[in-house]
């Protein structure tokens, strides 16, 4: 089985809340994760990336960071997909990163994971510079339509869950 593989079952156990055999699971893999994490080769350490947020490997998100300022859009795309995914329950993850997040969002020149920047920032909590910078990008004429819209999203569901606070 190869790490994507594994990945994908142990993303299919959490979301069967299979916590006993995620952690088992989670131990067999953790060594070839982190190889894979440190590979020469993008390609691996993408799905390494991705493989993090799919084992909710919550103690791995030092590795995780190291994921979102890695040369390749690949690696920093799938380690966003992850920091999504670990994010969705509790803003810590995406608060532990924020300002990373913010420059990924505003200049990164991969527009897909400047995309992906935004959506994680709606798991943050809603901080004032966040939405700041959001609406900024989303009246910003030189941005592509796609990530004013995500802007857009995003800026407003936050504006809302500090309202509700």
């Amino acid at each position: 089985m190869s790490l994507a593989e594994a990945a994908a079952e142990a993303n299919d156990l959490a979301d069967r809340g299979a916590e006993r055999e995620l952690a088992t699971l989670r131990s067999e893999w953790a060594d070839e994760l982190e190889g894979a994490a440190r590979s020469s080769d993008y390609r691996e350490r993408a799905v390494a990336y991705r493989a993090i947020g799919q084992f909710r490997y919550r103690q791995k998100l030092e590795l995780l960071r190291r994921g979102l300022e890695d040369e390749s859009p690949a690696c920093r795309g799938s380690a966003l997909v992850s920091l999504d995914l670990l994010s969705r329950d509790a803003p810590g993850p995406v608060n532990a990163v924020r300002p990373l997040l913010h420059t990924l969002a505003s200049s990164d020149p991969n527009q897909a994971v400047r995309r992906l920047a935004i959506l994680c920032l709606r798991n943050g909590s809603p901080q004032r510079d966040t939405i700041v910078l959001l609406q900024g990008l989303k009246e910003a004429d030189d941005q592509e339509e796609e990530l004013r819209a995500a802007a857009r999203r995003i800026a407003e569901a936050l504006r809302k869950k500090a309202a509700a606070r």
